[in-house]
């Protein structure tokens, strides 16, 4: 008998670490970092996703590619995580995702010239952090840059200007005409300038793909955007994704049902994540 109960107690000792092996393998691990800007000034958190298993069962030694979710304006480093499934979305492929805060920089580098560098934040400071911090696949192709609104412009203006950074540059409902706006919106002359202002000129994204050498067009990053057709950026988006074929630049658009809204951008990035597993470097040893 007491042999019987002992055999019962290790049979169920080894059925409860074969839950905890599959829900630890099945799970996602967020991390939340604060890094020191010295470009910015200040102190800057972002998350990490980590895949499923990372650091527990998968090998010690294996490199997973990232994906940089850029929130919109008004958002912060975490809006992508709090008002979306994309943490959930994310254990579905072996990926890292991570969300930085860009304030309300529009990504960019502003005609200050103090400290809203939020543009070589991402290049200089943020990228080189997670690559030694975290087991990326440090180079162009394991790493992609996706947004919203804000950081949808932010994106797509990364891809055209750094196309040896990134192999993928998604937008959702990207405010694709932010630097060309001469509205009195606080944020965009804050950080662009006056209309004729060096910086408009060099992060003027319809400016960057209409002007891109032809001979360079190879070398550019998969270029994906879509917009909700009752989206207040809806003929931006679709202007733009005109101009890149009437270019010749390759690129995926898709005008999609749907509004400026969290359901849209939800459903949105479930799907760039897909996009980022097909079109990133798989894991490696």
């Amino acid at each position: 008998m007491k042999r019987l109960r002992l055999l019962l107690l290790v049979i169920a000792l080894v059925g409860a670490l074969c839950v905890y092996y599959y829900y630890a393998q099945s799970a996602v691990r967020i991390e939340t970092i604060e890094l020191r800007s010295a470009l910015v000034g200040k102190s800057l958190p972002y998350s990490v996703v980590l895949p499923p298993g990372y650091g527990l069962f998968t090998s010690r030694a294996t490199r997973y590619s990232v994906v940089y979710f850029l929130h919109g304006w008004g958002g912060r480093y975490d809006s992508w995580l709090k008002s979306t499934s994309l943490a959930r979305y994310a254990a579905e492929h072996q990926l890292i995702v991570v969300t930085p805060e860009g304030a309300n920089g529009w990504w960019t580098d502003g005609a200050s010239g103090a400290s809203d560098k939020f543009e070589s934040y991402i290049l200089q400071e943020l990228i080189p952090e997670v690559d030694r911090r975290f087991r990326t696949i440090a180079n162009r192709r394991g790493r992609g840059v996706a947004g919203l609104s804000m950081g949808g412009y932010g994106a797509l203006k990364f891809g055209f200007k750094h196309p040896d950074v990134f192999a993928l540059a998604a937008s959702t409902s990207g405010a694709l005409d932010a630097a060309a706006r001469t509205d009195d919106d606080y944020s965009i002359m804050q950080t662009f300038g006056e209309p004729s202002s060096v910086t408009r000129a060099e992060n003027d994204l319809v400016r960057l793909a209409r002007e891109y050498p032809e001979a360079r067009r190879g070398l550019l990053p998969y270029l994906y955007f879509d917009c909700g057709e009752k989206d207040p950026w809806f003929n931006v988006n679709r202007d733009f994704a005109a101009l890149l074929t009437e270019r010749g630049i390759p690129h995926e658009y898709r005008q999609i049902p749907g509004d400026h809204i969290w359901p849209y951008w939800d459903r949105q990035a479930r799907e760039i994540v897909r996009l980022a597993s097909d079109i990133l470097a798989p894991p490696e040893d």
